[in-house]
């Protein structure tokens, strides 16, 4: 258990007490240098290259920096290996990002070697992060993503294989999990432990089990004992980092060496910039008003269009925009309109109707995305049996939301 001191639990607070900024040294990943100890988590149907590109400009514009580590939405193993257009489309990668980061969801050893020596081979990555994190019972039902870890030898393999098929390119290798299935069966520990023995250049964990899913608080104390298992590769924290002071909390608390932001950013991709200037000791930049807000809406919605075509660029645009209005005085009648708009003339006109001098409110801040609630985890029949069997599980491979 953490001591009182360090959680900050002297008087009988929690974890996520404010913590005073603290300049950070650059983190060090394998071969890579991350002049900020800031991860964007990989997120399905969100971190493609538009997102990804308007948080670097963001970061760039109010904190002067592109300093954090940007990575691609998940893709599988498999369908990479076996090229399909719509997973090749979603590695795309603008000429201006650097380091390149893909994350990988695999289950199988032989694939991911493939895998990871075609993004070697073909330079298709500088960085390579694995998914264990995944949650949804369609891939733990068949031994994927959150489940896979308690299979302790067939995660060594697959952790080794994708070491084995970057090996001499310079590219590192990362794996992120979850503390483990539920409250009783906790497999965090050993997969940190393996993963640094097989070559992982770091570790992420996201401090909830796959039953809490996004529900209740995230356990920073798992991120404080894994930190102090696994002592010669990085360990980085996730989970409940919905502003620049949450990350100097975990990281003051839990003595962790980064942090991966997830739901945190979801309409507010200019939390980068506050995360870059609190870790350098800076002012962190006023949040936006609804005018501003109003055109970073649009400068996504031009970047989505630009990786998709409009008519798709707009459908992808419609989710975001309820994130970015969180907690604003918008009126009903301009949310649907926003929620179902078709082109990006419709966004302008729309966007347009919105009061711009409002500032940032109090009610935009704090928790956002999806949460829902705690549920037993779905796993293949018999699969708690042997956590040393190192079968390969069937139709685990399938496409998946990251966790």
């Amino acid at each position: 258990m953490l001591t009182a001191q360090r959680r900050g639990l002297s008087d009988g607070g929690d974890l996520r007490r404010p913590a005073p900024p603290r300049l950070q040294s650059p983190l060090k990943i394998g071969s890579l240098t991350v002049a900020s100890p800031v991860v964007l988590a990989p997120m399905a149907g969100v971190t493609n290259v538009a997102f990804r590109t308007l948080c670097r400009e963001l970061e760039q514009s109010r904190a002067g920096t592109v300093s954090g580590l940007y990575v691609c939405e998940m893709v599988t193993a498999r369908a990479l290996v076996e090229r399909h257009p719509a997973t090749l489309h979603m590695t795309t990668f603008s000429p201006a990002e650097s380091p390149r980061s893909l994350q990988l969801y695999t289950v199988d050893p032989d694939t991911t070697y493939a895998a990871a020596k075609m993004i070697a081979d073909e330079g298709l990555a500088d960085h390579i992060d694995m998914n264990f994190g995944c949650p949804v019972p369609k891939v733990t039902r068949h031994g994927g993503g959150s489940a896979l870890p308690y299979k302790r030898r067939l995660f060594g393999n697959i952790v080794a294989a994708a070491v084995k098929g970057t090996s001499n390119s310079g590219i590192p290798v990362t794996v992120k999990f979850r503390i483990g299935i539920d409250d009783a069966t906790h497999t965090h520990l050993d997969a940190g432990r393996i993963a640094e023995a097989e070559g992982a250049a770091a570790v992420a964990l996201h401090a909830r089990t796959a039953a809490q899913r996004y529900s209740g608080k995230a356990d920073w104390e798992q991120i404080a004992a894994l930190k102090a298992q696994v002592r010669s590769i990085p360990v980085l924290g996730n989970g409940d980092i919905f502003e620049a002071g949450d990350a100097l909390a975990m990281m003051a608390a839990t003595g962790c060496d980064g942090v991966v932001i997830g739901r945190g950013c979801l309409g507010r991709p200019w939390l980068f910039g506050e995360l870059s200037a609190a870790f350098a000791g800076r002012p962190t930049p006023t949040p936006p008003t609804l005018g501003e807000v109003a055109d970073i809406v649009r400068r996504h919605g031009e970047l989505l269009a630009s990786h998709f075509g409009e008519d798709k660029g707009m459908r992808e645009i419609r989710k975001h925009v309820a994130w970015y209005l969180h907690g604003f005085p918008a009126g009903s009648e301009l949310r649907r309109g926003l929620a179902m708009v078709t082109t990006l003339a419709e966004l302008d006109a729309l966007l347009k109707q919105l009061d711009g001098s409002i500032p940032f409110p109090t009610a935009a801040t704090g928790p956002r995305g999806r949460q829902g609630s705690p549920a037993k985890v779905t796993l293949p029949e018999g699969w708690l049996a042997d956590p040393d069997d190192c079968s390969v599980p069937s139709g685990a491979d399938i496409m998946h939301s990251g966790g």
